[in-house]
């Protein structure tokens, strides 16, 4: 019985076995589940022999389209692998997120970009979550190695981007750090505690002071990036890449924000992270610009009055206003985590809208049929209208968000802590 059983589907492996959704109305979790499994089975099929090629989105035709393993995206489909294994038990899920995480091994010396913790801890990072692998642990540890080269002490931050040249077409900036480098802080933190080195947490504890401190505004919204001199730890520009103006808040961003200080509170029990968590959340989900299905469009500001792109910026060329999956999806993950860390009150506010983002997401307006949208999960997110890419197409990392968050909402249906 046990050989038959690691043979079957998940969509068969539901149907014999209850995995204890005694509180899941409806089958919610399990329907959902049932769904992402197909369409990744497909995908898993579709990728076969595609080598060190990692799937990223769709071209125009709706077929999918691939990076390399430099890009800022390749862990997160071996992470959903990874993901969807945590909640299946399936060895077919093990094995195949097994084989596309150890394709990203090179990467543990890469130091050309911040973005190390997306590439190897959504990838690396769930599987020694989910095996105790000690090789996957000394992976990791030097990863954040290799990213902890892009910390200057004197700005007290992580470089973003080798450079970033202002829409405004007036400066390049060489120092930028963007509110998305709070993800990576993640692995730096594990570091620490996998190696017993401090000076990994002190890095990402710095961090986050120094964006709480000049990234975050008074309203709880954000500028997108924020640029340094890198020799006297000044701030000289506070500016966007991927929103819509200067002073817009730029939806994904805002999810990242949430995400990323939700979870140094849960590495540090500061509570001033806590609060910039708290309040970047509110500002998200009380928005006036919030449709009532709860997902945002790309920029919270886009084509309001008071808010001007950079001249060469894309965004004067739009004038629809897209939704963004995506920033629906990490924003409902991060809210199931952040409800564990508040009062009763709050934590069933922000539990509640977490299931309403869920439900939207899962509904016919955002989630593709089965084999259509070069099978991905979620259609509907914007990468970077700005930059005239990846508008209105699915994105994989809104699935591995949308994915986490189904399995947080699960474990916590089921009285479980969230297991990190």
């Amino acid at each position: 019985m046990m050989i038959k059983m690691k043979q079957l589907s998940l969509v068969a492996m539901l149907a014999i076995t209850t995995f204890g959704f005694k509180s899941d109305k409806g089958n919610f979790i399990k329907d959902n589940f049932e769904n992402a499994d197909k369409q990744i089975t497909n995908m898993l099929a579709q990728t076969k022999d595609i080598g060190n090629k990692f799937p990223r989105t769709t071209n125009k035709s709706g077929a999918m389209t691939t990076t390399s393993m430099y890009d800022w995206t390749p862990g997160f489909f071996p992470g959903s692998l990874w993901l969807m294994y945590e909640f299946t038990k399936s060895d077919r899920y093990k094995n195949a997120a097994t084989q596309w995480t150890e394709k990203l091994e090179p990467l543990k010396t890469f130091t050309g970009h911040h973005d190390l913790g997306f590439m190897m801890y959504c990838s690396y990072g769930n599987a020694y979550k989910n095996t105790q692998n000690p090789a996957y642990k000394n992976i990791l540890i030097q990863s954040a190695k290799s990213l902890s080269t892009r910390f200057n002490a004197t700005t007290g931050t992580i470089k973003s981007w080798n450079k970033f040249e202002s829409w405004h077409g007036n400066k390049t900036y060489y120092y930028p750090v963007i509110i998305d480098n709070m993800m990576n802080l993640e692995m730096l933190y594990f570091a620490t505690k996998a190696s017993g080195d401090t000076s990994f947490s002190h890095i990402a504890t710095t961090h986050a002071i120094n964006t709480l401190k000049h990234q975050i505004r008074k309203d709880y919204s954000h500028y997108h990036v924020v640029c340094y001199d890198s020799v006297s730890g000044k701030v000289i520009g506070q500016e966007t890449a991927q929103g819509y103006a200067d002073n817009s808040t730029w939806a994904r961003g805002q999810a990242w924000g949430i995400y990323g200080f939700t979870m140094v509170y849960r590495e540090t029990k500061d509570p001033q992270f806590l609060a910039v968590a708290k309040g970047m959340a509110n500002f998200f989900i009380n928005n006036k610009r919030l449709p009532k299905d709860k997902i945002p469009y790309w920029d919270f500001n886009a084509n309001e009055k008071g808010y001007i792109p950079g001249k060469n910026s894309n965004a004067n060329n739009i004038s629809i206003k897209y939704r963004d999956a995506s920033a629906t999806a990490i924003t409902a993950s991060a809210l199931f985590e952040l409800s564990t860390y508040v009062d009763k009150k709050t934590a069933k506010k922000y539990k509640d809208v977490a299931i309403k983002m869920l439900q939207s997401l899962s509904s016919k307006a955002y989630k593709a049929p089965q084999g259509t949208n070069g099978n991905f999960i979620l259609e509907h997110s914007v990468g970077s209208i700005p930059h005239n890419n990846e508008i209105d197409v699915p994105l994989v990392y809104a699935d591995y968000y949308y994915i986490e968050a189904l399995l947080r909402y699960n474990q916590l249906l089921k009285g479980l802590s969230l297991k990190f």
